[in-house]
C-alpha cells in the first residue's frame, strides 16, 4: 500500500536505464507510487520501470522535459506531484519533510529538497535569469541553514500542488528543454505562490547523468539551452544579450576547430545553431518533430 496516497511522483526519462533503478527504488522506500513518463527511450528504461511496477505512459516522440512533465502530472490524480529527474535518490525521511513542510506553508504552491551533488556540495542557484532579486555570487556562494523562501527553484526536483500547477498550464509547451523551471517560477510568484526550499529534505543528484551519452547529445542539448534562453527573454520583456556570448562562441569553434577538438566543436556550433535558429523565428519544437501542444 502507498504510505502517501496525496502524493504521486512524475518521472521523465529518455535512455535512463542506467541511473533509474536507484530513483525508483528510493521512491519505493519512502512509500510513494510514481509515474515514469519515457520520452521515446531506445534502451530498457519501460521495461525497467514496469518490472518495477510502476505506471508507464510512453510517448512515440521525445518530448523534452517539460511537455513530458505536464503529461504526467495530468496522468496523476493526487493533490501532490513530486517532480522528479530520474539521476536523483532520496534520503529517508525526504518526502515526509515536504509534505510536512506543504502543511506548514499553505501558501507554499512549489517546494524543493536540499540537493546534495556527488562532491558533497549543496547546490543552491546563485542565480535566475527571471529572477534579479535573487544575488548569489559565486565569490560568495551560500546555502540556506533551514527553509525559506526563495524566487526560484531547481527544477530537479520540485514538489508541486497539482491544481496550481495546472491552473498555470504547467510547464511552457514551447520550451523543449532548458529554462522551463525559470519560467514557472516567475509564473508562480507572478501569481502570488510562494516558493520554499525545504532544508529537512534531502536528496542526491547524479548531475547530468538523467540521459545515456548519444552522438550528437552535446550539440543538441546546446542548440536548446540557447534557443530556450532567447525564448524567455524575449517572452519576459528582458534585455537581449545574445550578441556577444554567440561572437564569443564563435571565436571559441575556430579556436576548437583550429586544435581538432571535436567535442569542443560541437558545444559551440550547438550554441551557433540555437542562436541562428530563434533569430529565424523557427520553433524548438520543430526541429523535434513536434508540432502540437502538450
Amino acid at each position: 500500500m502507498n504510505a502517501h496516497p496525496s502524493i504521486t511522483a512524475v518521472v521523465v526519462a529518455h535512455d535512463s536505464s542506467r541511473v533509474l533503478p536507484d530513483c525508483l527504488a528510493s521512491l519505493a522506500a519512502e512509500g510513494v507510487s510514481a509515474i515514469l513518463v519515457d520520452n521515446a527511450s531506445r534502451d530498457d528504461t519501460t521495461d525497467m520501470a514496469e518490472r518495477a511496477g510502476v505506471r508507464v505512459v510512453r510517448n512515440p516522440r521525445n518530448e523534452g522535459f517539460g511537455r513530458g512533465m505536464n503529461i504526467g502530472v495530468r496522468a496523476a490524480e493526487t493533490p501532490f506531484v513530486l517532480l522528479v529527474n530520474p539521476d536523483l535518490t532520496f534520503d529517508p525521511g525526504a518526502v515526509d519533510a515536504l509534505l510536512s513542510a506543504a502543511d506548514r506553508y499553505p501558501d507554499a504552491a512549489v517546494l524543493a529538497p536540499r540537493i546534495v551533488e556527488p562532491d558533497g556540495r549543496v547546490f543552491f542557484s546563485s542565480k535566475s535569469l527571471l529572477a534579479g532579486r535573487l544575488h548569489n555570487d559565486v565569490g560568495a556562494k551560500w546555502t540556506p541553514e533551514g527553509d525559506c523562501c526563495t524566487p526560484f527553484l531547481s527544477g530537479a526536483c520540485l514538489l508541486v500542488r497539482r491544481d496550481v500547477f495546472l491552473s498555470l498550464g504547467g510547464f511552457d509547451p514551447e520550451i523543449f528543454l532548458f529554462y522551463e523551471d525559470d519560467d514557472l517560477c516567475r509564473r508562480m510568484t507572478d501569481a502570488g505562490h510562494s516558493l520554499v526550499h525545504v532544508h529537512d529534505a534531502v536528496v542526491r543528484h547524479a548531475r547530468g547523468k538523467s540521459a545515456s551519452p548519444a552522438p550528437g547529445r552535446i550539440f543538441k542539448a546546446r542548440f536548446h539551452l540557447t534557443w530556450s534562453r532567447l525564448y524567455v527573454v524575449r517572452k519576459w520583456g528582458l534585455q537581449d544579450t545574445a550578441w556577444p556570448r554567440v561572437m564569443w562562441a564563435s571565436v571559441k569553434w575556430l579556436g576548437s576547430a583550429a586544435l581538432g577538438k571535436r567535442g569542443r566543436m560541437e558545444r559551440h556550433a550547438g550554441t551557433i545553431a540555437g542562436f541562428l535558429a530563434f533569430r529565424r523565428g523557427e520553433r524548438a519544437l520543430s526541429r523535434e518533430g513536434l508540432d502540437r501542444r502538450v
